[in-house]
C-alpha cells in the first residue's frame, strides 16, 4: 500500500506545481493556444464543478470530498489489496480530489487550466486528468477483471 500513497503524494504535488505556476505566469482568461485547434491553457477560477455547476456552494464540496475521501481510502485498503488495478485507480482518484480539495480550502476555488479546442469541454486540471483515468480504469476494473462476489 505504500507504493500507492508515495503516488498519491507525487500526483499531489505535481497537481499543486502545475497550479502554482499557472497562477504565476498566466494572465486570467487569456487563451495560450499550445496544440492549434486541439488544447490551449486558460487560467480560469472555478468555484463550482464541471460547466460551473453548483457555482458557490463550497460547502456542499467539502462535505462531499470529505466522505468520498473515506470511502476511497477504505476501498484502497479493502479492494486495492484484491488487484493492482483497483488500487491504482483508487490512488488515481485519491490523488485528483486531494488535488482540488487543496485549493478549495486554500483559495476558495480550483485553478483549472487546460482548454480543450475541438469540443465544448469543461476546462479542466491535472487533478481533474487524475480523477478521469481513476474512474476509468475503475471501471474497466469492475466490468473485466472484479470477480462477482455474490
Amino acid at each position: 500500500m505504500l507504493i500507492y500513497y508515495l503516488l498519491i503524494l507525487i500526483l499531489v504535488i505535481f497537481d499543486q506545481l502545475s497550479k502554482f505556476w499557472v497562477v504565476s505566469n498566466l494572465d486570467l482568461h487569456v487563451t495560450y493556444p499550445m496544440v492549434d485547434s486541439v488544447l490551449s491553457l486558460f487560467y480560469l477560477h472555478n468555484d463550482g464543478a464541471a460547466w460551473g455547476i453548483l457555482s458557490g456552494q463550497m460547502w456542499l464540496f467539502y462535505l462531499i470530498t470529505v466522505a468520498v475521501l473515506v470511502v476511497l481510502v477504505y476501498l484502497l485498503h479493502h479492494d486495492g489489496r484484491q488487484h493492482p488495478l483497483a488500487a491504482l485507480s483508487f490512488a488515481l482518484i485519491i490523488a485528483g480530489a486531494i488535488g482540488n480539495f487543496i485549493d478549495r480550502l486554500r483559495l476558495g476555488y480550483v485553478v483549472d487550466m487546460f482548454k480543450l479546442e475541438f469540443i465544448d469541454f469543461p476546462i479542466f486540471n491535472l487533478a481533474d486528468t487524475f480523477l478521469t483515468i481513476g474512474v476509468i480504469l475503475l471501471i474497466i476494473y469492475t466490468l473485466f477483471i472484479a470477480e462477482d462476489k455474490q
